[in-house]
């Protein structure tokens, strides 16, 4: 280890409170919500309808399911296709 290496190593104790803070985000990163943990009960009430459907056109039924997931979804800033 070169000495510039030594330098650099922060000179707090490692806890278990505070190890890996400098790979956690900061600023707005860290207020972003991921699209994974919002709109839950939308997204599984459309997953429900579109794998357990019994009519020859499972898009056309759950249409509404789908519109207010999407809807959801922009209103957290994520744009679906």
């Amino acid at each position: 280890m070169s000495t510039g290496a030594i330098a650099n190593m922060p000179s707090t104790t490692a806890t278990s409170g505070n190890m890996g803070t400098e790979f956690k985000p900061t600023g707005d990163a860290a207020t972003k919500v991921k699209p994974c943990c919002v709109c839950k009960d939308e997204k599984a009430a459309r997953d429900e309808c579109m794998l357990f459907s019994n009519s020859s056109n499972p898009q056309a039924e759950c249409e509404d399911m789908v519109s207010r997931y999407r809807s959801c979804m922009r209103g957290y800033g994520f744009s679906l296709p």
